[in-house]
């Protein structure tokens, strides 16, 4: 996901934090500070409000984020292969760049999540029980204890993406022993899952107004979504199956040589070229950024004459290396539909790529090869 911040790493787990997660933690802590503390506890002064407010939200992002890790760290115990964890504004998400080999590790996988939501909730509830009451702690914290059970239950819907599909998913391997028709099957929930919150947000926006409704809706729709690109994404990592890079990728493309000037890339290889996206390559042959038709095209001629490649490239991140006889299915780890996926390399020298669109277009044939 683009717009992400490192935070560091626990337990060896990789941290970020996606801008739109800043945008819920001011949203909690606005709620909190403005109608959630003054009602429960009346005649206080604003700092008082605020200030229990910012350490009530802080502590659920950080209760977010144990939900999150207790995936990553169930997983890593359990021998899968994780990436980073990610909080964004509908909560967060860990990479699993494995997937499960058996239906008890992909249960005990999914479920680990929410249990430690309800356990927290458990613990913050017990808490409140021992406070001074009333007071803007026990209120914050009373707070705190009913979101983490409400997260616990919710991820517990089953219905994929959520916690409760996978372990729907989980079962239902179990007890068919067929894992196609289990994924079927919970695609199928999520959708239905997804379209019932749809429902009930815009019934919901009519009775009591649009933002708690629109809320919903918001979150039917993103489980209805992910519920089809998980089911197309599992489908089409069978259909790659036994398939190598070097079958699938776009072999030796035209390069973009990071010293050379971008009228002089233009005039001897863009102009030449069938390509829409173009690795940029330093001296050694190593992959520093990519260009496209687009970015080359608005560059202004003067400024084409006195720039190199090496200050046009994008370079967001590393570009993702792989070998040509790496498997294929391997795209599907942290695939995103950029202009430049993938670039292939034999040695030191780079022999393919996969753009975006070559993307789409194995994905949609895996997908039939799979059926």
């Amino acid at each position: 996901m683009r717009g992400t911040l490192p935070l560091g790493t626990v337990a060896g787990i990789p941290v970020r934090a996606h801008w739109s997660a800043l945008g819920l933690t001011v949203l909690i802590v606005a709620v909190l500070g403005s109608i959630v503390l003054p009602r429960s506890v009346p005649g206080l002064s604003p700092r008082q409000y605020w200030t229990v407010a910012v350490l009530a939200g802080v502590l659920f992002m950080v209760s977010l984020l144990i939900h999150e890790l207790s995936h990553a760290v169930v997983a890593r115990w359990l021998g899968l292969k994780t990436g980073a964890t990610t909080l964004w504004i509908l909560g967060g998400y860990t990479e699993l760049e494995s997937e499960a080999k058996r239906p008890r590790v992909e249960l005990a996988v999914a479920a680990a999540g929410p249990l430690a939501s309800l356990g927290l909730g458990v613990v913050a509830f017990v808490a409140y029980l021992f406070l001074p009451k009333p007071t803007l702690v026990a209120s914050a914290t009373a707070w705190l204890a009913t979101m983490n059970l409400l997260l616990g239950v919710f991820n517990l819907l089953p219905g994929a993406p959520l916690d409760g599909g996978r372990v729907l998913h989980a079962l239902l391997w179990w007890r068919l022993g067929d894992v196609a028709k289990a994924d079927r099957s919970a695609a199928r929930a999520g959708n239905l899952l997804g379209t019932t919150l749809i429902a009930i947000g815009l019934f919901s926006t009519l009775l009591q107004g649009w933002l708690g409704g629109l809320w919903i809706v918001l979150v039917g729709w993103f489980i209805i979504v992910q519920a089809g690109q998980e089911l197309t994404v599992k489908t089409a990592r069978k259909g790659l199956l036994g398939l190598t890079m070097r079958e699938v990728m776009t072999p030796d493309p035209d390069l973009a040589p990071a010293w050379m000037t971008i009228e002089d890339l233009v005039e001897r290889v863009v102009l030449n070229s069938r390509q829409t996206v173009f690795p940029a390559v330093d001296a050694e042959g190593s992959p520093v950024g990519f260009l496209t038709l687009s970015t080359l095209a608005s560059a202004p001629p003067e400024y084409r004459r006195a720039t190199r490649v090496s200050k046009l490239a994008t370079s967001r991140r590393p570009v993702r290396v792989l070998a040509p006889d790496d498997e294929a299915a391997r795209l599907i780890e942290r695939a995103a539909m950029d202009p430049l996926v993938a670039v292939v390399m034999d040695g030191r020298r780079i022999v393919g790529m996969v753009t975006g669109g070559d993307l789409d277009r194995i994905l949609r044939q895996a997908v039939l090869r799979a059926r």
